[in-house]
């Protein structure tokens, strides 16, 4: 099962020629990975602050497929590629609300951390377990 949210593209997200500047992406890759959190009954706020488990990227990629606009609404699933012990790599693909083909595709690696200490650590129990149900890319999906 893959995780599903929708971002509207904000004046704010475009450069010089009206499409969205391509770091943007990033920013959108992570507003889905805390809303992952958030709608799986877990505010990313308190996950930060409360259980001290941040999730700092280690390693970012991403394809851009085709151009986005201001007012356009993406949207963006998500889902686990790979579960290690202190690690996991959340994959990412947006689509303009109501269509089929791709805009971008991204992978972010991260690291679980101790945000006492900044030092790596098992991902907690929880969170395991929440990654582990969103393991199936939505083209898998029956």
């Amino acid at each position: 099962m893959a995780f599903r949210t929708r971002i509207k593209v904000r004046f704010s997200d475009e450069d010089h020629a009206r499409i969205v500047y391509f770091p943007r992406f990033f920013h959108f890759f992570h507003v889905a990975f805390e809303d992952f959190f958030e709608a799986n009954g877990y505010p990313y706020r308190h996950v930060l602050d409360v259980d001290k488990c941040g999730w700092p990227a280690v390693k970012a990629e991403a394809e851009f497929e085709r151009t986005v606009r201001f007012g356009d609404v993406l949207e963006m699933d998500v889902w686990v590629e790979r579960l290690g012990t202190s690690s996991a790599i959340f994959s990412y693909r947006g689509r303009r609300a109501g269509e089929a083909d791709d805009v971008c595709r991204g992978k972010i690696t991260v690291v679980c951390v101790d945000l006492d200490t900044f030092e790596s650590r098992p991902i907690p129990d929880k969170y395991r377990a929440l990654f582990a149900t969103f393991m199936t890319p939505p083209d898998a999906e029956p």
